[in-house]
């Protein structure tokens, strides 16, 4: 019986490898064969978890041809990666990836650190920074003292709790755009939320158009769900979207859903102006398609002189098109898993009755600490905290960054938390393998691309400041020193061109 699980054809294979960049090799430097080039950009890729484990992998014959080799070539690539634990094969079932005995299955996404390995590791992986005390604490007596209530009910509120509803139609109202408790679903975090919409609006194998580059785990989520995703470039540096791109995909793609990240977008920090939205609503209701807006990052506005534009549902007074995702995750604290969906009252009505068959509901403790912080206004003195906090740690980190590898490239960003930086020729892969090694953790490119784009990139989270800031741009100096000698992982791989 075969041990593979799913299967990638040697076309996309083919595109994965070629996306592999690396700087061309300087004077004296000795390239690798042929047949170890092909099994290290192999196994980087099943590393990165952007070629599954358990996926068998195409014919010989197959891929020889579509990477323009020589069939011995990717036979004694196949071999030396069975050799290394990464590929098993059966007589008649094909070749299948692998991992070596005791190392950690990859993940697709983005998944925090264990806490118990920060000692040792500097987390640049996730993009989420302590709580801002001492206003969990707070908010979390208030919740209490507010439970016994509802310690007295069954506690499943799937639309959630009708007086944190209130609190958020009231914010949005107060922002100038209207809203009623009816419009407002309370979800597990904003992942909850977009999980929800998508499997309300799109079945399997529906097109979802998403920015390119987008969030990583977004993008696992919706190919989890099936989904056909259709990038969508952005324009260059911090400028937002690219309006004549979306006007085309929109167009001649028809997705049924886009996933737009508006306010200091994840990963570039880019913020789409007041006429970018308008245009963008517009084009998404001509062609029929739901516009999820993700406002997770919409506080996060760090430098004083900075005029916020207004939300993306304000530009779709009749509600017919924008559905709105929100969260305190990236605002307050990761660990405080809440987000919402403000949408029109059917989709809500929708929403909620799907969810008999997921979640049932949100925590109620986490609905009533969140409530507590909006009511007192400890929401906007921890939000400012955080502002603080992510402005100063923002700054020392470029600094260092610039200090320590100064041929990369990158724009400031006025808001968000996380550097989008082309990293000197490099590959992204092998900078985020090499950094492994010398204890830094930091996402490549390709993970918030779809199909192997974004391989000259690393994500850096202005989430570390200081000393720490310091050492972990010198400890990615040191990962580049490794990829640039050949060491960061096995030889250092050329790029294949079929």
């Amino acid at each position: 019986m075969a041990q593979w699980t799913s299967a990638v054809g040697a076309p996309q294979l083919a595109r994965l490898l070629n996306s592999q960049q690396d700087r061309p090799a300087g004077p004296g430097t000795r390239r690798p064969p042929a047949y170890r080039a092909l099994a290290d950009g192999i196994r980087l890729l099943v590393l990165e978890g952007r070629v599954p484990v358990a996926a068998r992998l195409p014919a010989e014959r197959e891929l020889a041809l579509s990477l323009s080799v020589s069939r011995t070539t990717v036979a004694a690539a196949y071999e030396a990666l069975r050799a290394e634990g990464f590929l098993e094969s059966r007589r008649g079932a094909g070749s299948w990836t692998a991992v070596p005995a005791g190392n950690p299955l990859p993940a697709r996404g983005l998944e925090p650190l264990p806490p118990e390995a920060l000692g040792s590791m500097i987390d640049l992986g996730c993009a989420a920074l302590p709580a801002p005390e001492p206003w969990l604490t707070r908010a979390v007596q208030g919740a209490l003292e507010e439970l016994p209530p509802y310690a007295h009910t069954h506690g499943d509120y799937p639309a959630g709790l009708p007086a944190l509803r209130s609190m958020i139609a009231e914010r949005y109202t107060a922002r100038g755009i209207p809203t009623m408790p009816e419009q407002i679903m309370v979800t597990t975090g904003a992942m909850g939320a977009i999980d929800a919409i998508c499997h309300l609006f799109a079945g399997r194998g529906e097109r979802i158009a998403v920015e390119s580059p987008s969030y990583a785990n977004i993008l696992q989520l919706m190919r989890e769900a099936g989904a056909r995703l259709v990038p969508v470039a952005m324009a260059e540096g911090l400028t937002g979207w690219d309006m004549d791109r979306w006007r085309q995909v929109l167009r001649d793609a028809a997705p049924r859903i886009a996933y737009v990240v508006a306010d200091f977008h994840n990963p570039t920090g880019a913020l789409a102006d007041d006429d970018q939205r308008r245009r963008l609503v517009e084009a998404a209701r001509s062609a029929g398609t739901v516009l999820i807006a993700d406002e997770t990052m919409s506080e996060l506005h760090l430098d004083g002189d900075l005029e916020m534009p207004r939300p993306v549902c304000a530009f779709d007074p009749a509600g017919s098109t924008v559905v709105t995702v929100g969260s305190a995750s990236k605002a307050f604290w990761a660990g405080m898993r809440i987000g919402w969906v403000r949408a029109a009252p059917d989709v809500i009505r929708s929403l909620v009755a799907a969810r008999a068959y997921a979640d049932l509901g949100t925590p109620v403790v986490e609905q009533l600490a969140v409530n507590w912080l909006f009511s007192t206004r400890g929401w906007e003195h921890a939000v400012e905290l955080r502002r603080d906090q992510a402005r100063e740690n923002r700054d020392a980190l470029v600094v260092a960054v610039r200090r320590e590898l100064p041929t990369w490239e990158f724009e400031v960003p006025k808001g968000g938390l996380t550097l989008w930086v082309r990293a000197g020729g490099l590959s992204g892969s092998r900078l985020a393998e090499a950094g492994e090694r010398v204890g830094v953790r930091v996402p490549s490119g390709p993970r918030f691309g779809v199909d192997g784009a974004f391989e000259g990139y690393v994500r850096l989270p202005f989430t570390v400041g200081g000393a720490v800031a310091e050492e972990a741009a010198a400890r990615l100096a040191a990962a580049v020193r490794l990829v640039e000698s050949g060491s960061g992982g096995g030889e250092t791989p050329r790029t294949f061109v079929a």
